[in-house]
């Protein structure tokens, strides 16, 4: 069975750091394109950092370079977003998704995502 498990969330201070944990199962994250996105109330989701399969190659929105860096465990078969300088606006439930193409037919996987809540 394919899941996504999300992790890590709560809440934290402006300028702290969470770790979040996205673990997959059923599927290998190395063999798809791991993202990591975010939707605040009231907003669209946004994409918040990339992780390709060959290279391992990241890409970030520019709201989040600099402070938040995505990784991968292939032995754990688990993706983290490291975030730090977290700021109010960083608040949203963070998605963890999985994405790949095979033969024309795009195969994507979903969690439940995890609440970021950044306040004083």
């Amino acid at each position: 069975q394919v899941q996504l498990v999300e992790s890590g969330g709560g809440l934290v201070q402006p300028g702290g750091s969470l770790r979040l944990s996205c673990a997959a199962s059923g599927f290998t994250v190395s063999n798809y394109t791991m993202t990591w996105y975010r939707q605040a109330p009231g907003k669209e989701r946004e994409l918040v950092a990339t992780i390709t399969t060959t290279g391992g190659i990241t890409n970030y929105a520019d709201s989040v370079k600099g402070r938040f860096t995505i990784s991968r465990d292939n032995a754990k078969n688990t993706v983290y977003l490291q975030m730090n300088s977290l700021k109010p606006e960083d608040t949203a439930v963070y998605y963890c998704s999985a994405k790949r193409a095979i033969l024309g037919r795009e195969y994507a996987y979903w969690g439940q995502g995890t609440q970021v809540t950044v306040s004083s």
